[in-house]
């Protein structure tokens, strides 16, 4: 396992190819690394093998055609799935490196049967959506044997402009629930202030503009800026998605004993965007709500 990962000397194999994992595949690709991937959906799959890709038609063949693994998965269910066909197969002098969201329990529950099958197994989680991921400037986040980090890192830096590595265990699972967090949480934020400042009589994009160069800007809100000035709620990252992040960090909440007012009440925010048919646009759909229930015509 002391061999650094190259282009030349290295397979991978990348499972899931959802709107995070086709372009992370896309970067290994064009960066010169042989490629094998799955994917339930067979679309993604032929977008894949586009790029010059090579298509598995198991999770285990694409396991024993690769020296590094990489997964970007859903949910909880996806990924203990993804690992328990893992965890059948030979996996000696593997890493296994898994980029989603999930739960830290979880995480931690499949580390034993995959080191039983051969493999290290390396938490990295990324931060960014399908935009940054597409420019292969997302922030990855690893946790897991800090051999197998060396090992894949060339990799990570195919699709992630900054990389951490934080300890061997779950560190990695917690850091990105403390990320959506403060994401959750600004997009209330935005939503309270701008439609405060609309009541107030402040001019739409004038208003953006001045919060976007005040003390309060920040990268996120500056992602947020220009599809908030033409009303696009078209999803980088949907409220659906938000309610399923909030959900693994409440329960992260309750099991370390943390009392998050502010997450449950993003929770039931983000509730009350779905019971209205709104739970796939973006998150930040939270200011069509809160202008809605203010008595702004949302526009």
């Amino acid at each position: 396992m002391s061999a650094i990962a190259n282009p030349a000397s290295t397979r991978v194999g990348f499972i899931g190819l959802g709107k995070m994992g086709l372009p992370m595949a896309g970067h290994l690709r064009r960066a010169g690394y042989t490629l094998c991937v799955h994917d339930p959906v067979a679309s993604q799959v032929d977008a894949a093998v586009a790029q010059g890709c090579a298509a598995a038609t198991s999770v285990a063949d694409c396991a024993s055609a690769s020296d590094i693994i990489l997964s970007s998965l859903p949910n909880d269910a996806a990924l203990a799935a993804v690992a328990g066909e893992l965890a059948r197969t030979s996996l000696k002098d593997k890493v296994f490196a898994d980029t989603s969201t999930v739960s830290p329990g979880l995480s931690a529950e499949i580390a034993a049967p995959l080191a039983a099958a051969g493999a290290a197994y390396l938490r990295a989680t990324v931060s960014g959506n399908a935009v940054i991921a597409q420019a292969g400037t997302l922030t990855v986040m690893a946790s897991g044997p800090a051999a197998a980090y060396e090992r894949v890192l060339p990799l990570l830096k195919c699709f992630g402009k900054t990389h951490f590595y934080l300890g061997e265990a779950e560190q990695a699972r917690v850091i990105k629930l403390v990320i959506n967090l403060m994401v959750a949480v600004s997009a209330g934020m935005l939503a309270e202030a701008l439609t405060l400042g609309q009541k107030g009589g402040l001019e739409w994009r004038q208003m953006l503009e001045v919060i976007l160069k005040s003390a309060v800007g920040s990268p996120l809100v500056g992602y947020k800026v220009p599809p908030l000035a033409e009303r696009d709620y078209a999803s980088t990252f949907s409220g659906n998605q938000m309610i399923k992040d909030l959900d693994l960090i409440l329960g992260e909440g309750a099991r370390s004993g943390v009392p998050l007012a502010l997450a449950a009440h993003m929770r039931q925010m983000y509730e009350a965007i779905r019971a209205q048919g709104e739970g796939d646009l973006d998150y930040i759909a939270t200011v069509r709500l809160l202008e809605r229930t203010s008595g702004l015509q949302s526009r």
